[in-house]
């Protein structure tokens, strides 16, 4: 069996999705998981994505669940180790970056590595070591207030060292203007100070160019899925892989069609409200919520009879401030467990009723509906966008997914996929 050159490991589905769309649309085979047991029985595939929900839960449960992922990629002989996160950093100071990555230098025997989670094209970007969301610096951003991973110090490597007792340094961006040789020098010269994570300054495209083209080789490396699409052609000239194969599409997928919306973004917001304009959507209420079992019988007493005239959308999603409250109630983890568990048991009940076409709207609610639905492995589309990957399951009676990053995508993107999957091209 040959040996992966590029192992993946993503802390949520939505990004593991949008990675291997990636690789997929360079015309790279990619296998995506979500069971580390699986990565044995994957064939010859070049890169593989496992993708778990290990984002916000605690730092030891996602040291755990990544330890068997990486110790699954390395036993197949993974060539390179992969950490997949947020462009956003998304993260708390007690974690998860930080001790994640701890644990896979020492798996994967890295002397460094470095940590690059901008998208310049999204304007994502990292300068001084700053975190910006376009203009605004993370800290004065939306994402300041969310209800999981608030961002409110924009230095990441104040950030990150707060994580961890790995000494975190800076590769300021006239160093990456300075070239490859240039920075390799200064790499080896805070690598013999003991600093051993490098938050990487990126601006433009050609920076994450220029970060891949340094990091290659390297046995570990973490960032957002951006930097990824810039490795293909590096193993080609190396001769690692073989010329780009022609993009693969996914087959067509019948039946009713859903979306289910977790994400309180403001991006998810808007696309609800559009949504609605031409399709019925339920938005439930966790501040009126009963029983699991009672919210998830309403949901599905109002789906089914509107599900013969087209789409339907059903939604937790609400504004930060409707969010406090319910946080108020439940308690911040709680809150966020009984939307996920009304979403993804509705999930399993959509399913039986006939629905196989589902656009999910946030990373921690397509993992909770991955998992109610016990779906394992998924065959994944070529890119359709960022934050936003599009798959089908591998069974004779296929379900279509679009899993969507809460804060990305166009304002029409439910409606127009749902449609897309009718058709054979089924990818965005």
């Amino acid at each position: 069996m040959t040996k992966p050159i590029f192992g993946v490991i993503a802390d949520d589905l939505t990004g593991g999705m949008e990675t291997a769309a990636m690789l997929i649309a360079a015309g790279i085979d990619c296998g995506f998981v979500t069971d580390p047991d699986l990565v044995a029985s994957l064939g010859d595939s070049p890169a593989i994505v496992v993708a778990q929900k290990t984002r916000v839960i605690s730092a030891d449960q996602a040291v755990a669940k990544t330890e068997s992922a990486a110790r699954a990629l390395l036993a197949r002989g993974a060539r390179q180790i992969f950490f997949k996160y947020c462009a956003t950093f998304d993260s708390t100071d007690r974690g998860n970056i930080g001790p994640v990555s701890d644990l896979l230098m020492q798996l994967s025997g890295a002397e460094y590595t470095a940590f690059c989670p901008a998208s310049p094209a999204l304007r994502r970007t990292v300068y001084n070591g700053h975190l910006f969301l376009g203009a605004e610096l993370i800290s004065e951003s939306p994402k300041r207030n969310d209800p999981l991973t608030p961002m409110t110090d924009p230095d990441l490597v104040r950030v990150l060292q707060r994580q961890t007792p790995t000494k975190v340094g800076l590769l300021a961006h006239p160093l990456l203007d300075a070239g490859l040789d240039h920075l390799k020098r200064a790499i080896a010269e805070e690598a013999a100070r003991g600093v051993r994570y490098f938050i990487a300054d990126t601006i433009y495209d050609r920076d994450l160019a220029m970060l891949a083209a340094l990091t290659s080789d390297w046995k570990l490396m973490t960032g957002n899925a951006t930097i990824v699409q810039h490795y293909p052609e590096i193993w080609r000239t190396q001769g690692l892989i073989p010329t780009a194969k022609t993009r693969p599409s996914l087959p067509a997928v019948g039946g009713a069609g859903v979306v289910l919306a977790g994400s309180c973004a403001e991006r998810t917001l808007e696309q609800l409200a559009e949504f609605e304009k031409r399709h019925p959507v339920l938005r439930i209420d966790l501040l009126k919520a009963g029983g699991v079992e009672s919210m998830v019988a309403a949901a599905l007493d109002w789906a089914r009879p509107r599900l013969e005239n087209g789409p339907v959308g059903i939604a937790t999603s609400e504004s930060y401030a409707a969010v406090n409250l319910a946080q108020q109630r439940y308690g911040r983890e709680g809150a966020a467990q009984l939307a996920e568990s009304i979403l993804g048991r509705l999930a399993v009940s959509l399913r039986s009723a006939g629905v196989r076409r589902f656009v999910v709207a946030g990373g921690e609610t397509s993992g909770s509906i991955v998992d109610h639905l016990g779906i394992r492995r998924l065959r994944v589309g070529p890119y359709g966008g960022p934050g936003i990957g599009t798959a089908v399951t591998e069974e004779d009676d296929p379900v279509a997914l679009c899993l969507k990053s809460g804060k990305l995508g166009p304002v029409d993107l439910f409606t127009r996929t749902l449609e897309s999957m009718l058709h054979p091209e089924g990818a965005n």
